[in-house]
C-alpha cells in the first residue's frame, strides 16, 4: 500500500480521499506506463491533482487522460483512481479554474474531473470485444459505478453550468449500471434540458444516446443535430468562398455568433457505433515486409547530409498519446531540457496579443524538434537523419523509406477512420498518435516520425511553418 508519510502523495488530499488512496495497493495496481521511467505513478498523479501549482494541476489532469484511459482503454489503476478523484469533486480547490488539455476554453478543475469520470463511464459501459479493457479492469470499473454515482449526484444541481452539465453527463452513462436503472425517471428530465441542448456535441450525443436506451423518443433530438450539422456545413463552405461575396461576410460573421464547441477531439461515445474490433488485412493481400532504416553514412563522413549508423541513434520507446523516449506531453521547455541534459539550439515564439508563445525548441545532440502549444509539448519529430530511433513491434520508424514505412503501417490492424493524410500526403495514423513525414537527406528522402496528441492530428493548421520547410 502507499504510506501516508508527511509529504508522499496523499498529503495534500481531504481525509476520505486520503483514505481511499492510502488503502489501495497501487503495486498491484498498474496504469498503461508504469514502472518506465520518469511516467508519474497512479498516487502521485492523484496527489498533484490539488497541487497549489496551477502548472502542477493541468500536468496531472492531462496525466489521468494519457495514463489510466490511454486510447479508450481501463487499466487496473483506473476504478482506484476513479474512487480517489469521486473523493475530491467537493474540496474548494476545485473551483480553481484553468484550460485544460483535452476541451477548449476555461472551466473549473471540479467541471474537469466531473469530465473525466464521464469518459471512464463511457468506456465502462462496453465490453472487453471492444478492446476498451480486461475483462477484470472491465469489471472493477463497472463495479465502481453506483459509488461514483452517489458522490456525484449533488453536482447535478450545481450552480456553475459547466460542472452541472459535467456531472449531469457523467451521471447518464453510470445510469448504464443495471442497479441504477430506478434512478433514470429522476434524472431523464435534466438531461433532456440541459444535456440536449449542449454547446458540447459530446452532451448532446450522451442525451440522444441515453434518452433513447431509456425509451424516449429522440427524433427531434436527432433532426435538431443534423440541422445543425447542415447549417454549420453550409456556413463553413460559404465562408471559406473567395468569391462568396456578401454571402460569405454573412457566413463568417454567424459561425463567429457560434458557441465553441468544448467537445475533446477524441469525443469517446460518440464512436461507439462505429467501434469494432480491429481490421485485419484482406487475407489475399500478401504482409509487406517490415521497412529497414537507412545503412547510415560511411565512417568518418561529415558532410551537411550526414545520416546516423544505427549504433549512433538512440532507441527511444514510443506509447501513443503518452510520450516518446524520455519525453512525455505536457512537459514543459524547462522539464525536457532537464530531462535531456541539453539546451535547446534554436527556440521559436510567436507573438499573440501583448505577449509571446513558444511554438518549437530544436535539440541537436537528442536530434528531436520538440512542439508546443500553450508552453506543453504536443508534438515530438524525429529527425530523419540524426534522430533517436523510435520503434513501433520491434519495427523501426526513424530514417526509412517512406513508401515501406507507409506500406507496413497500412497493413496493420487498426479501427476504422484510423488513417488520413495531410494536404502534403503524409499519413496520419489516428489510432496511434503518428504522422510519417518525409525529409530531404541528399539525393532521397527518410522518414521523419512525428508523435502527436489528438489536437495535432491535423497537420496542416498544428504544425508550424518551420516544420513544413523539413520536408
Amino acid at each position: 500500500m502507499t504510506p501516508d508519510v508527511p509529504n508522499g502523495p496523499a498529503s495534500s488530499l481531504p481525509p476520505r480521499a486520503q483514505a481511499e488512496l492510502t488503502g489501495t495497493a497501487w503495486e498491484e495496481l498498474p496504469h498503461v506506463c508504469t514502472g518506465r521511467h520518469g511516467v508519474p505513478d497512479t498516487p502521485d498523479i492523484l496527489g498533484a491533482v490539488l497541487a497549489a501549482d496551477p502548472a502542477r494541476r493541468v500536468r496531472a489532469t492531462g496525466d489521468l487522460y494519457r495514463l489510466l484511459l490511454n486510447q479508450e482503454q481501463v487499466f487496473p489503476a483506473t476504478a482506484p483512481a476513479a474512487l480517489v478523484l469521486a473523493n475530491l469533486l467537493d474540496d474548494p480547490r476545485t473551483l480553481a479554474e484553468d484550460r485544460w488539455e483535452r476541451r477548449a476554453g476555461r472551466r473549473s478543475l471540479r467541471a474537469e474531473l466531473l469530465n473525466w469520470l464521464a469518459s471512464f463511464a463511457d468506456i465502462a459501459r462496453l465490453d472487453v470485444e471492444d478492446g476498451v479493457g480486461t475483462a477484470q479492469a472491465l469489471d472493477a470499473a463497472r463495479a465502481a459505478r453506483p459509488i461514483l454515482h452517489d458522490r456525484i449526484a449533488d453536482f447535478c444541481d450545481a450552480d456553475d453550468p459547466l460542472v452541472k452539465e459535467a456531472a449531469l453527463a457523467a451521471t447518464a452513462l453510470l445510469l448504464a449500471d443495471p442497479s441504477l436503472t430506478s434512478s433514470v425517471p429522476r434524472y431523464a428530465p435534466a438531461v433532456r434540458k440541459v444535456l440536449a441542448v449542449s454547446a458540447d456535441s459530446y452532451y448532446r450525443w450522451i442525451a440522444r444516446e441515453r434518452l433513447a436506451a431509456w425509451g424516449e423518443d429522440v427524433t427531434c433530438l436527432v433532426t435538431a443535430e443534423e440541422e445543425r450539422r447542415a447549417a454549420l456545413d453550409r456556413a463553413g463552405s460559404l465562408a471559406e468562398d473567395p468569391f462568396g461575396g456578401q454571402e460569405q461576410e454573412q457566413a463568417v460573421r454567424w459561425l463567429e455568433e457560434q458557441p465553441e464547441d468544448t467537445a475533446a477531439p477524441e469525443r469517446l461515445g460518440r464512436q461507439r457505433e462505429d467501434r469494432t474490433r480491429p481490421i485485419p488485412a484482406a487475407a489475399h493481400e500478401p504482409v509487406p515486409e517490415p521497412p529497414v532504416a537507412a545503412a547510415g553514412s560511411e565512417a568518418g563522413y561529415r558532410g551537411p547530409w550526414r545520416i546516423a549508423r544505427e549504433e549512433e541513434r538512440a532507441e527511444w520507446a514510443f506509447t501513443p498519446y503518452v510520450g516518446v523516449g524520455p519525453l512525455h506531453f505536457g512537459m514543459t521547455l524547462e522539464e525536457i531540457t532537464h530531462v535531456l541534459g541539453e539546451g535547446p539550439a534554436v527556440s521559436s515564439y510567436s507573438h499573440h496579443g501583448e505577449g509571446q508563445q513558444l511554438d518549437y525548441a530544436d535539440f541537436t545532440e537528442s536530434g528531436i524538434r520538440a512542439l508546443f502549444h500553450d508552453g506543453r509539448l504536443g508534438c515530438v519529430a524525429a529527425d530523419a537523419l540524426t534522430g533517436p530511433q523510435v520503434r513501433l513491434d520491434a519495427v523501426p520508424l526513424t530514417g526509412c523509406a517512406p513508401s515501406q514505412v507507409e506500406d507496413w503501417l497500412v497493413h496493420r490492424p487498426t479501427r476504422p477512420g484510423g488513417l488520413a493524410y495531410s494536404v502534403a500526403g503524409d499519413p496520419v495514423f489516428a489510432d496511434l498518435g503518428l504522422a510519417i513525414r518525409s525529409q530531404r537527406a541528399g539525393d532521397i528522402v527518410l522518414t521523419r516520425p512525428l508523435f502527436l496528441l489528438h489536437d495535432w492530428l491535423d497537420l496542416w493548421h498544428a504544425l508550424p511553418s518551420e516544420e513544413w520547410n523539413c520536408s
